[in-house]
């Protein structure tokens, strides 16, 4: 057996990935200037001189590539543009493309593989706001796609009694922030409709669209469901992700009251009838709102949420703070320590008027220790100057994704539903 070879040596801030053709070897690489990435092609000997690469598809500052599916005669790839999810195939006789065509102003795609190398078809799945989770095969030849399969909704589901709109907001620093949101048919935009407003913006991980069983419940009693794809993640592109990370980071916490704003001005919402949710590190976005603009909301919910970062960040020997280092700054430097303690939630807390607020958390969570949520809400209770509540909902048993098992899982969903629903009302059935 032969034995493992070194394809390049490690390079800091180069991410590369090798994909096989019979013929060449493709090569998805990215790096400082690059940030998009960029794809080469290579020969299968001699790979190590860099000089054999050719340039295959050119680096785009508007298009970020992300997974790749090599077949004998095509090169597929999956790219983000726009905020969106594009499928492109290129011939590898001729170099002609082909784009699949979706029929929503937002949603969510992705290739789902086809491992069989002589194919002329690839599968894709698709989802949007409105539209269950769906499989497709794509003949690339014919340029048609064929159905295989749907998420089943049990009560039966109607796409066509729903309204998804693609909105942009514009950002303190002038930046348009894209936002999705659901509502039924016949919603009129008088400004008193209550709103669940959610996003996450870290890591450079995309919120993309998706069909929600969940949401529904509150979508048909009246409420806009909306996703704020606020920048540190990557949803329009890798460029997004820098632009809300480390001495940027209040950029995600702006961008997201910018969206609120939105909904606001264009009579959507109102303040008094405009929720906002965030999980772990979108927790930490909905917690650095609430001392920002408590004005702008009037319930929060917030999941296992990262809202001591100063505190836990200093500790080193929690699992995973030092990677954060690359998120969200050293605290042991001076300039990290003082922008961190900036916005952390738990070190903002003040004498104000605060949203209701709603902060679960997991014993077993080792991510965001169970103490985090829970010295949060005691700071907000001791030093808040409203009549608003302030719940801490702590599962003894469950760690940072939650409850486990399905149905304690949709009791806690079911849970939180409840208390938005309390506070904010609901104008439906």
């Amino acid at each position: 057996m032969d034995k493992f070879k070194v394809f390049v040596p490690r390079v800091q801030g180069v991410d590369y990935q090798v994909i096989q053709h019979k013929e060449k070897l493709f090569i998805r690489y990215k790096d400082k200037k690059n940030l998009n990435g960029k794809i080469y092609e290579a020969p299968l000997t001699g790979f190590q001189d860099k000089s054999t690469w050719k340039e295959f598809v050119p680096h785009d500052n508007n298009v970020r590539i992300g997974s790749i599916d090599v077949l004998k005669d095509n090169l597929v790839l999956e790219l983000r543009k726009n905020g969106l999810t594009n499928i492109k195939a290129i011939s590898l006789r001729d170099g002609s493309a082909k784009e699949i065509s979706f029929p929503e102003p937002v949603y969510s795609a992705y290739l789902a593989g086809n491992p069989e190398y002589d194919a002329v078809t690839v599968r894709y799945g698709y989802t949007s706001l409105n539209r269950p989770t769906t499989t497709y095969e794509y003949h690339i030849v014919k340029g048609e796609s064929i159905k295989l399969k749907e998420q089943e909704i049990p009560s039966g589901f109607n796409p066509d009694d729903y309204t998804v709109e693609r909105l942009w907001a514009k950002a303190s620093d002038g930046t348009e922030i894209p936002m999705a949101i659901v509502y039924k048919k016949g919603l009129r935009k008088n400004g008193k409709n209550p709103v669940l407003l959610t996003a996450y913006g870290s890591y450079g991980s995309s919120f993309d669209v998706d069909f929600s069983i969940s949401a529904y419940s509150l979508i048909d009693r009246g409420f806009i469901y909306a996703i704020a794809q606020v920048r540190g993640g990557s949803d329009m592109g890798e460029q997004w992700y820098e632009e809300g990370k480390l001495l940027k980071k209040k950029n995600t916490f702006t961008d997201f009251i910018a969206c609120a704003e939105k909904l606001i001005a264009d009579k959507y919402t109102a303040a008094d009838k405009l929720a906002a949710l965030g999980g772990s590190a979108g927790g930490l976005l909905v917690g650095a709102i609430a001392n920002m603009r408590p004005d702008l909301f009037q319930t929060i919910v917030a999941e296992v949420p990262f809202v001591d970062a100063v505190t836990s960040m200093l500790d080193s020997s929690i699992p995973l703070v030092t990677l954060d280092y690359e998120e969200f700054g050293n605290p042991n430097e001076e300039e990290a320590y003082t922008y961190m303690l900036s916005y952390s939630p738990y070190d903002n807390v003040k004498a104000q008027n605060y949203p209701n607020i709603l902060v679960t958390g997991g014993f077993n969570d080792s991510q965001v220790l169970f103490h985090e949520p829970a010295k949060w809400v005691a700071k907000l209770r001791a030093n808040k100057t409203d009549n608003n509540v302030v719940l801490l909902h702590m599962n003894m048993e469950s760690g940072h994704g939650g409850a486990t098992g399905r149905y304690d899982s949709i009791k806690d969903t079911a849970f939180e539903w409840a208390f938005i629903l309390d506070r904010l009302g609901s104008p439906g059935p």
